[in-house]
């Protein structure tokens, strides 16, 4: 298991007193699958690092059809953050799909954070950057790539999950629908 302190030092280097005190600013929580750790129309008001398990985060729309934005799996960080940073209700879901196991930071605890370990706010800023190039990246390829394209990203992407997450949310985070995805897969295996 990648530790959230390992996470941090692949891009910062704390001291063992910054690392205590860091950890000392989150809680570490297990939470059953099909959990709903935050729902659209709530204000976002904490960020999630994954230890194990996987969890998404997911829009319906008004036609009532699921939109999956991000999967995170081990090592990985979700949350909305849109609602977090503006403080606004956002429109995201955030489902635990498999066991997990997070760290949990608050948005109250991440300003102490900055202000009593400066660093942190250069972590936070490559972590947003490399999110900001990878939706750029998505929603590029959802705009020129083909669909059999976009789930060989998928796969080398996030190639443990294709085992573990349901088809249907895979069909939607490459944006087909599940009987698209279906057919699609049948001919990929022929090949």
């Amino acid at each position: 298991m990648k530790s959230i302190l390992e996470n941090i030092n692949s891009h910062v280097s704390l001291t063992e007193k910054e690392c205590d005190f860091f950890l000392s600013k989150t809680s570490t929580k297990k939470i059953k699958a099909k959990t709903v750790l935050l729902s659209a129309g709530e204000i976002a008001n904490c960020t999630y690092f994954v230890n194990s398990g996987i969890i998404r985060s997911f829009n319906i729309n008004d036609n009532i059809i699921e939109h999956v934005l991000h999967f995170a799996c081990e090592g990985w960080w979700i949350g909305d953050m849109y609602s977090y940073i503006s403080e606004k209700p956002g429109n995201l879901f955030i489902e635990v799909i498999e066991d997990a196991e997070v760290v949990i930071i608050t948005k109250e605890n991440h300003q102490i954070l900055y202000n009593e370990i400066p660093k942190l706010e250069r972590f936070f800023r490559i972590l947003a950057e490399n999110s900001l190039v990878a939706h750029q990246e998505r929603l590029m390829d959802n705009l020129s790539l083909t669909a059999e394209e976009r789930f060989e990203k998928f796969c080398s992407k996030y190639p443990t999950l294709i085992q573990k997450v349901p088809q249907k949310q895979i069909a939607s985070y490459i944006g087909v629908t599940p009987e698209f995805f279906s057919k699609m897969k049948a001919r990929l295996l022929k090949k």
